[in-house]
């Protein structure tokens, strides 16, 4: 697996985690018929929170990002996105681990929306998510905590 590490994001990370969203997502998005990049990055822009944000830097690079957010008793997992250089090669399992690893030391379940469809929900089933609902978009799912 090739070095990598999180830092805390910033509002000047808005627009190199939007483009990456564009790029990341636009394959699923197009399959489902629902691509418009200016869209995809304004929605990004719209929700992106850097205090609950981390950017992923693989050899000091930018990388990906992820967040989780807190919602009352649980926490959100939103905007998990890697470049493409840096998919499949253990960064989003090391990164998911980490994050589960914190939530399971607080007590607090995850929940997270995947793309119907999307190779990363094979990533969050391997990880203990479990499909909750469906919509003709997304699949909702939940982890409870690890004791």
């Amino acid at each position: 697996m090739a070095d990598w590490k999180m830092r805390p994001a910033s509002d000047a990370d808005v627009e190199a985690v939007a483009e990456l969203r564009a790029v990341v997502m636009r394959d699923d998005l197009e399959r489902l018929g629902r691509y418009d990049g200016r869209r995809v990055r304004q929605l990004l822009r719209d929700g992106f929170g850097a205090a609950h944000t981390w950017v992923i830097e693989v050899g000091g690079d930018f990388a990906g990002c992820v967040a989780l957010r807190p919602a009352g008793d649980i926490r959100w997992l939103e905007h998990f996105y890697l470049a493409p250089h840096a998919q499949g090669i253990g960064i989003g399992s090391a990164v998911l681990r980490e994050l589960l690893e914190r939530c399971d030391r607080d007590g607090v379940a995850v929940r997270l929306n995947v793309l119907r469809g999307s190779a990363a929900r094979r990533l969050y089933e391997r990880h203990g998510f479990l499909a909750e609902s469906e919509d003709p978009v997304d699949v909702f799912m939940v982890r409870r905590p690890v004791r």
